[in-house]
């Protein structure tokens, strides 16, 4: 037998309390086993008993009976089960709880309604009497009276119900038996006592006289008394099988007074006479109370409202509540509400209930907005006073009268944050930088996220990332120090504002900064120095990130001395050679430079010993002194000279060590006719160099020589200026005779080589270009001569070739110059090649700029070179593979160039930009033959390209039979220019256009011309080295314009003056002939226009 079921508790199961309950039991837990529960009661006075086993934990919900029952005697015993030799074996425990009793919950009452009918005013008067006078209860008596009811005291009243039910029985025959109180507003036999009725008069004061002059007897205004109307209250009866014994009427009147009253459970219907005006509340419950349990009454199935005018007019309770409410947001700080309702209560007027959600999920201390905390009612749609990042809850109700109808379905909407302002960084050296806000004077927000944008090199990619949120404060200002950043890197910083709302809201996406956080120091770790050049060795970052996803730009290596020398290298090189003169101290740095910071290394100190005197000479010897002459090599504090006898061992007084600050002395005292052993000594920062030694002798005391050394040296010379003069006729003779004989007409081979001043002659190119003034067949056996005149100031190098010709002429001109196979093209075009050969060119021969040569023997003059404007004083900066060309109408028509390289690139849009050019002129191609001519320097798609700090968009192209046509927009800050690119595809590099040969580079020559009529700027003219093709291009482009006003042309002089500006312009004898073909052709259009101008004129005239 388990052991029994010591305590029961019995509670109603809240889902369904009419037919469940929720019973636990407790029982000892130890030793005790059983199977199933058997619960035992009586239902009213029927026994019943039943097996439970969904007990857990001594809990079980029993959802087994009827509404409204009184169940008694409930007792509880566990259950042992068990199966021996196929016989069940049962055994209950005993019972030692008190036994428990429960009534379960009636249904309410079903179609509950109610009606105002008017009392008939005959009627009315018949039974009411002075109404006016005696049966007036004011409201505040109401409340006074009936603050006390209570459904446990409506016994009480019970007499005055029966006579108002009798009364309403008299008169209306609506009114049921069985209701046990009456309410005070609707007895006609109510009076007011002496107390009272001073109340009831208070209410018509407004209508007395108050003038002291009047008399008592004077009558007062009495305001119009309110009709009395008739409630009709119907109801069915509970849904069975419910137990119940009557209902209770609730009845509430201006939410300050209420009825309670009983009637029996026959009772159906409940008439009574309203005497007051006011807001009612009307519900009806079903209780039950036969048996032992406790009386239990029915939830309110319906409560019905409804209003009475003092007119005696009846409105409705609203049942109809707002449909498909929607609010549009017009701005960060108003909102616009609308819904639907039906026609039948279209005129009725609204509430618009408006609260914010933000402030209930804020502190207190911590609110931003007050108006809305709590919940806020308007008749008006518009809701203003909203606050930026708020979220809001609007609920619509339809009010008729003082009747409000239920609420509609409660609409949310949030307003978005107008975003941070002033967002500023700071930086905190490589890795860290601290961004700075001010948050918006009104708005209200949850927190502020922290994110950055930028390229991770462990995953490979870039995406916005959350780096902090800070939670939000009343504060104005806020800032955040965001650290581990990668040095040298680019970063986008976003600081946005979040919401409360659900789900939640940021603003704004463009409250951005970006920034190339600065790079670390490197670190110097070698340095080496000899034969004059400093080898540089430098680390970066330890272990960090490829430099190839970085914004390093370069190195910028610096050795400071008493000159400073700066080297550029490219970011993927930590090694540079600088060439240091030496015998200075330098304070050497490497310095990692971004597009916005650099930062440099822990300087270094390098001191370089002096070097030695170079090339040292004795000069100037007389009998006592001697004059020694050396070239300072590197940097020299002074020099110190020593001289001593050879094979003395002794140091005689004049040779005591002589200090110098510069590269020559005089040694004087020295004795005649003797042997020294002499030393110069560089010193530089207090440190000697390696003494340089010579051996000099003093001069023996004898007679002066030059007398017979003059008269010597001058038979000589009359001997072979002699024998010169006869050499040369004789073979003048000889090479007259051999021309003849070669048929080449009379030559004259005797070329006069002069010097263009003091400046050394290149003796071999001129050998060379006096070799092909001559035929072939006169090479052998012949004997050059020269005449030189070192003093000439106008030597062929500088001296501007010419050979005008009239253009009636020409085509006989080109005819003559083509005999022999173009021979006299030939020769002309060498004497070009002399051109321009002493122009110098220092600034392409520097080492920081032979890199930007396509072409070594390419190089722009200095006096015409276009210089760079650049921020860095770097040496060689400014430096361009161009020049410029005088042109038909400006000094500076042209820019010649070289096609860019990858590293020049830059370079050529910075001077495109610099130089206000708005035509670019190529005539090569990219690659020709499997070599590359030119780099494909202009963007491949349309997106923009950054070339260092320039802009490249490619706006169209269009692509031609022999060019191609491309339009660009190139943009540096605040700065926009638009260029016009033609290409022109079909011409060969060191040759001439093919195809349509003359036609078709004349008609590309006047295209270009004709787009350049309203451009400003250089134009600028490339191909591959920038002279062949381009110098074409040019010569034609000037031709073609002078042909225009001029009857004669100097095509040597042309190119001439071009290659004074820019070596090699026109480079192959086969481009100069191509420009004598085009201007024949320039001439023959010219003409034929002046023909068909006759025509024109001839027929104008004879009509």
């Amino acid at each position: 037998e388990p052991l029994p079921v010591s305590n029961v508790s019995i509670y109603d199961y809240k889902p369904s309390p009419e037919t469940g309950v929720l019973f636990e039991i407790q029982y000892p837990e130890k030793y005790n086993v059983f199977t199933r529960v058997n619960i035992s009661y009586w239902e009213g006075k029927d026994y019943r008993t039943m097996l439970y086993k969904d007990f857990f934990k001594g809990k079980t919900v029993f959802n087994h009976w009827l509404p409204g029952i009184c169940y008694s005697n409930i007792t509880f015993q566990l259950v042992s089960e068990a199966t021996f030799n196929k016989s069940t074996l049962v055994e209950y425990s005993g019972v030692q709880h008190e036994p428990k009793q429960h009534r379960t919950v009636p249904y309410p009452p079903r179609n509950i309604s109610v009606q105002i009918v008017p009392i008939n005013r005959n009627n009315w008067e018949e039974h009411s009497g002075n109404f006016a006078e005696e049966s007036f209860i004011g409201p505040q008596e109401i409340m006074r009276k009936e603050k006390s009811s209570h459904p446990s005291e409506s016994s009480t009243e019970t007499p005055a119900a029966n006579s108002s039910a009798a009364w309403l029985d008299e008169h209306s025959n609506s009114t049921e038996d069985g209701a046990s109180s009456q309410p005070s507003w609707w007895s006609s036999e109510a009076e007011s006592s002496e107390g009272e009725e001073e109340f009831v008069r208070a209410g018509s004061r407004d209508y007395e006289a108050t003038d002291a002059n009047t008399g008592s007897g004077r009558p007062t205004a009495e305001p119009p008394p309110f009709l009395p109307v008739q409630m009709v209250l119907t109801w069915l009866p509970p849904k069975p099988p419910t137990a119940f014994d009557g209902f209770h009427i609730n009845i509430e009147r201006e939410e300050n007074s209420t009825e309670f009253l009983t009637v029996s459970e026959d009772t159906h219907k409940f008439v009574a006479e309203l005497k007051e005006p006011g807001k009612y509340k009307l519900s009806v419950t079903t209780f039950s109370s036969s048996g032992s349990c406790e009386v239990r009454g029915s939830q309110s199935a319906k409560t019905l409202s409804f209003y009475i005018s003092p007119t005696g007019e009846w409105i409705e309770e609203l049942t109809e509540k707002p449909q498909h409410v929607t609010v549009t947001v017009l701005s960060s700080t108003t909102a616009l509400t609308s819904w639907t309702a039906s026609q039948e209560s279209s005129g009725n007027s609204t509430i618009v209930s408006v609260l914010s959600l933000t402030c209930q999920k804020q502190k207190e201390s911590q609110r931003l907005e007050k108006h809305y905390c709590t919940e806020v009612n308007s008749s008006s749609s518009l809701i203003e006073n909203l606050v930026p990042g708020a979220q809001y809850q609007v609920v619509v109700y339809l009010r008729k009268g003082p009747l409000v109808g239920p609420p509609s379905d409660p609409v949310t909407f949030s307003i978005v944050p107008t975003g941070i302002k002033d967002l500023t960084l700071y930086p905190l050296g490589p890795t860290a930088v601290v961004l700075s806000w001010n948050r918006p004077f009104l708005g209200v927000f949850r927190k502020y996220v922290v994110e950055m944008f930028y390229f991770n090199p462990s995953t490979m990619t870039s995406e916005w990332t959350t780096y902090y949120e800070i939670a939000a404060t009343v504060s104005l200002t806020a800032s955040v120090r965001i650290a581990n950043l990668l040095p040298a890197w680019y970063y986008n910083f976003r600081v946005t504002m979040v919401t409360w709302g659900d789900p939640e809201l940021s603003c704004c996406d463009s409250s951005t900064i970006s920034f190339i956080t600065a790079p670390v120091a490197p670190k110097i770790t070698s340095v080496e120095y000899y034969n004059h050049l400093l080898y540089v060795t430098w680390t970066y970052g330890g272990d960090g990130p490829d430099l190839s996803h970085s914004r390093m730009l370069h190195w910028m290596v610096v050795a400071e001395g008493k000159k400073k020398i700066k080297k550029s290298v490219t970011r993927n090189v930590m090694t540079a050679v600088l060439s240091l003169p030496p015998g200075d101290i330098y304070n050497l740095s490497v310095t990692a430079c971004t597009e916005r910071g650099s930062n440099t290394s822990m300087p270094q100190l390098v001191k370089l010993e002096p070097a030695p005197p170079k090339s040292l000479f004795a000069v100037n010897k007389t009998q006592t002194s001697v004059t020694l002459l050396w070239v300072e090599e590197g940097v020299a504090d002074f020099f110190e000279v020593y001289c001593q006898q050879a094979g003395s061992g002794q140091e005689t007084k004049a040779q005591e060590p002589v200090t110098v600050s510069s590269h020559v002395v005089t040694i004087s005292s020295l004795t005649p006719a003797t042997s020294y052993n002499c030393s110069v000594t560089t010193f530089s920062h207090n440190s000697p160099s390696i003494p340089t030694f010579i051996a000099v002798s003093t001069m023996v005391t004898e007679m002066n020589p030059n007398v017979v050394v003059i008269s010597v040296l001058a038979i000589l010379s009359i001997l072979l200026i002699g024998l010169l003069l006869v050499t040369l006729v004789v073979l003048r003779r000889k090479h007259l005779q051999m021309a003849r004989e070669c048929g080449a007409g009379t030559f004259v081979n005797f070329a006069s080589l002069e010097r263009d001043g003091k400046l050394p002659y290149n003796w071999r190119r001129s050998v060379f270009a006096f070799l092909t003034l001559l035929p072939s067949c006169l090479w052998t056996d012949y004997l050059l001569a020269f005449y030189v005149n070192p003093w000439s100031k106008n030597g062929l190098k500088k001296r501007k070739l010419t050979n005008p010709v009239q253009l009636d002429d020409f085509d006989g001109y080109i005819k003559d110059m083509a005999k022999d196979s173009d021979y006299k093209f030939s020769l002309q075009f060498e004497e070009l090649k002399l051109i321009g050969l002493d122009i110098p060119h220092f600034a392409a021969d520097l080492p920081m700029n032979r890199c930007k040569n396509r072409y070594t023997n390419i190089l722009p003059y200095d006096f015409s070179r276009v210089r760079l404007v650049s921020m860095n004083e770097e040496e060689g900066s400014d430096y361009i593979n161009a020049n410029y060309i005088p042109g038909y109408n400006s000094p500076q028509e042209y820019i010649a160039t070289q096609g860019p390289l990858p590293e020049t690139r830059n370079d050529f849009w910075k001077m495109v930009l610099q130089q206000k050019s708005q035509i670019i002129v190529m005539l090569t191609q990219c690659n020709e033959k499997r070599r590359v001519k030119c780099d494909h320097y202009w963007p491949f798609t349309e997106d923009p390209v950054a070339y260092g700090d320039i802009t490249v968009e490619m706006l169209s192209e269009e692509e031609h039979t022999d060019w191609v046509y491309r339009s660009f927009r190139i943009s540096y800050a605040d700065e926009v220019q638009d260029v016009m690119h033609f290409n022109f595809t079909a011409w060969p590099d060191h040759g001439v256009p093919t195809t349509n040969a003359a036609e078709s580079i004349l008609q590309f020559v006047q295209m270009v011309r004709q787009k350049s009529a309203k451009t400003k700027g250089p134009m600028v003219i490339h191909c591959s080295a920038g002279v062949g093709r381009t110098g074409t291009f040019i010569a034609l482009d000037r031709l073609l314009q002078h042909i225009r006003d001029h009857e004669f042309v100097d095509i040597l002089g042309l190119v001439s003056d071009m290659r004074s500006y820019r070596m090699s312009m026109v480079q192959t004898e086969e481009q100069y002939i191509f420009i004598h073909q085009c201007v024949q052709l320039m001439w023959q259009k010219k003409k034929q226009q002046f023909c068909i101008s006759d025509v024109i004129y001839e027929n104008v005239s004879k009509s």
